[in-house]
C-alpha cells in the first residue's frame, strides 16, 4: 500500500525524462535531474557534517528552488523551512528553538536570519542558482568551516524525521511538529489516491513552501504520482492567469482567500480558462464558503474538491471525493488517509451526527510534539490525536466542521460557530468576504463581531446587513458590530485571522 516510504524512494519512481519541477519562464527539471540533485546535495551535506536527524533551517523565497531544497535536504537530513518574511526577533526564536545545525539560504538573499545565525554560531550554507539551468537546480557552498564527520550519513530511513514545522502559535508558544518520512510519504500517497493523480498531471503551486499545504499537498503528492509541479513565485493574483496559460495545469490547490482573489479576475481571463485543461480545483487549510465553491465550479467548469488538513497530520485528513462520487459544499469530505472520529471531553468516541472534537489516528499522524510532554498529554487520548476542531460525522461518513474550538464565540455561555455566521453574510450579493469573530463584552464575556469586505463599487450599511442575517440566523447569533475593510488581515499562508482580530481592529477597549 505504501511501497515508497521515504522521499528518495518516491523520487526514484518517476520516469527519467518526465518533468518533475518547473516554473514559469524556466526549463523543467526532469526526474533524472532531480535524483541527481538530491544525491549531490546528500554528499555535500554529509561533507558539511550534516546527516540524518540534523536540522537544517531553510530560508528561501517561493519558487522551484524552495521545492527542490525541501526534497534534497529531507533526503539527507531534517528540513526546517522558515517563513522568509520573519523579522529578526522571530528568526532568533525559531533558529534557537530548532537547535539548527546549519542555515541554508540563497547566496544573493539578504535576510536577518544571516545575522542571527552568526550570533548563535550556526554555520551558513549558501545556495547558488543559475537561471539558465532547469528550474530548481542549485549548488551548495558553506560560508563557514564545517567539520566533515556526520554521525548518521544518508540515505534516509522511514522513521527518520524528514520535516519539522512549527504550529502557528496563535494562542500559545509555537510547538515543533516532527514528521517522519513514513508520515509525509503516507500523506502524499493519500492525496495522490484521492485526486487520482498520474504522471500526466501538472499542479500549479501558488502556496508558500514553508507550510505543510504547499510542501505535501502540492509538491510531494505530485512526486508520489511521478507527475510535475509548476512552482510559481509568491502568490500574485494579477499574474495567476499568465502562469496558468504558460504551465497548463491539470489542477491547483490553494486556500479560500487565494481562490477568491483569482475569481475576482476570472471574467477578464475567460479565454485563458477556456483554453486550459483543468480537471479539478482543490481547496484546503481553512473553510471554503459554499458560495465560493459554486462560483469556482461555474467559472472553471471543473469540480472543486475541499479537503481538511493540518500540520500534525502531514496535511490531509479528509477530502471530498472526485465525481461521480458525491461532494458537498460545507463538508470536508470523508476520511482520506487516517481514521477520523469525534470525541467528547471525557475521551468517549461519539456516534454519527453527535458534535464533538475531531480526532484522528493513522500512519500520517505525528507521534508527538518535540520536547513538549505537556502538549502531548493534552493532544493525545487513547491513541487518538485531538485536532482542536469541532464537528460531526454524518450518516454517510462525511465530516462537517462547526469551527475551531479556540475560535468559537462564547456569548454568555452559548458557543457560536463563526463559520455559520460567515456563510449567512456571504449570501448577501454585495459582500465579497466576511469573517466573524469574538469581541469582548462586559456582561456576556464575548459578543459577535464581523469584518466585511464589499464587492467593488458596492455599498451597504450595518443595519441592512444585520436585517439580512436576521432572516437566516437566530437573534443571538447576529453580529452586534460590523467593521468594513478594504482587506481582512491574513496570516503568512493566506488564511483569514479570527483570533486576535478584535485587538487588531481596536475593539478590545
Amino acid at each position: 500500500m505504501y511501497e515508497a516510504d521515504t522521499i528518495p524512494k518516491l523520487i526514484a519512481s518517476g520516469e527519467a525524462r518526465d518533468p518533475a519541477i518547473s516554473s514559469p519562464g524556466r526549463l523543467a527539471l526532469n526526474y533524472d535531474g532531480l535524483r541527481s540533485l538530491c544525491e549531490r546535495t546528500t554528499r555535500a551535506l554529509n561533507a558539511f557534517d550534516i546527516g540524518r536527524g540534523d536540522r537544517v533551517a531553510i530560508v528561501s523565497p517561493n519558487g522551484p528552488e524552495a521545492a527542490t531544497i525541501f526534497l534534497a535536504v529531507a533526503s539527507a537530513a531534517t528540513a526546517a523551512p522558515l517563513n522568509p518574511g520573519y523579522r529578526q526577533a522571530e528568526f532568533d526564536f525559531y533558529l534557537s528553538d530548532l537547535n539548527a545545525k546549519a542555515l541554508l539560504i540563497p547566496a544573493d538573499m539578504e535576510s536577518p536570519a544571516r545575522d542571527i545565525a552568526s550570533e548563535r554560531g550556526i554555520p551558513t550554507i549558501e545556495l547558488e542558482v543559475d537561471p539558465a539551468k532547469p528550474a530548481g537546480e542549485f549548488a551548495l557552498k558553506p560560508r563557514t568551516t564545517i567539520s566533515a564527520s556526520p554521525s548518521r550519513p544518508a540515505p534516509a530511513e522511514p522513521n527518520d524525521v524528514a520535516l519539522v514545522l512549527h504550529t502557528s502559535g496563535t494562542t500559545s508558544r509555537p510547538k515543533i511538529v516532527p514528521l517522519t518520512h513514513r508520515n509525509i510519504t503516507a500523506s502524499a500517497e493519500n492525496i495522490r489516491r484521492t485526486l487520482r493523480l498520474t504522471r500526466e498531471d501538472v499542479c500549479l503551486n501558488i502556496m508558500p513552501l514553508f507550510h505543510i499545504h504547499g510542501l505535501i499537498g502540492a509538491v510531494l503528492s505530485s512526486i508520489a504520482a511521478g507527475a510535475s509541479v509548476a512552482c510559481a513565485p509568491a502568490f500574485d493574483a494579477l499574474k495567476f492567469f499568465r502562469w496558468f496559460a504558460e504551465t497548463k495545469p491539470t489542477w491547483c490547490t490553494a486556500v479560500p482567500t487565494m481562490h477568491q482573489a483569482i475569481l475576482a479576475r476570472a471574467t477578464r481571463n475567460a479565454a485563458i480558462i477556456g483554453a486550459g485543461r483543468l480537471r479539478l480545483i482543490r481547496s484546503s487549510s481553512s473553510p471554503l464558503p459554499p458560495q465560493v465553491m459554486r462560483e469556482l465550479e461555474k467559472v472553471f467548469s471543473a469540480p472543486v474538491i475541499e479537503a481538511y488538513g493540518m500540520t500534525e497530520a502531514a496535511h490531509q485528513m479528509s477530502s471530498n471525493p472526485l465525481p461521480p462520487a458525491e461532494r458537498f459544499a460545507g463538508s470536508v469530505g470523508v476520511a482520506a488517509g487516517p481514521e477520523i472520529a469525534t470525541m467528547n471531553e471525557q475521551g468517549d468516541l461519539l456516534k454519527a451526527n453527535e458534535v464533538g472534537e475531531v480526532v484522528i489516528r493513522g500512519r500520517n499522524v505525528t507521534a508527538g510534539y518535540d520536547n513538549n510532554p505537556e502538549a502531548n498529554a493534552q493532544a493525545f487520548t487513547n491513541g487518538w490525536f485531538r485536532t482542536g476542531d469541532q464537528g460531526y460525522l454524518d450518516d454517510a461518513g462525511y465530516l462537517r466542521l462547526t469551527g475551531r474550538l479556540k475560535e468559537l464565540i462564547n456569548r454568555g455561555g452559548e458557543k457560536l460557530s463563526p463559520v455559520e455566521i460567515e456563510i449567512a453574510l456571504l449570501d448577501h450579493p454585495r459582500v465579497a468576504q466576511a469573517v466573524a469573530f469574538a469581541m469582548p463584552h462586559p456582561m456576556l464575556g464575548e459578543e459577535v463581531a464581523a469584518a466585511i469586505v464589499l464587492r467593488q463599487g458596492a455599498q451597504v450599511d450595518e443595519n441592512e446587513l444585520r436585517d439580512f442575517v436576521a432572516a437566516r440566523l437566530a437573534h443571538f447569533k447576529l453580529p452586534r458590530k460590523f467593521v468594513f475593510l478594504d482587506a481582512i488581515p491574513k496570516g503568512p499562508t493566506g488564511k483569514l485571522q479570527r483570533i486576535g482580530l478584535a485587538k487588531v481592529l481596536g475593539l478590545e477597549s
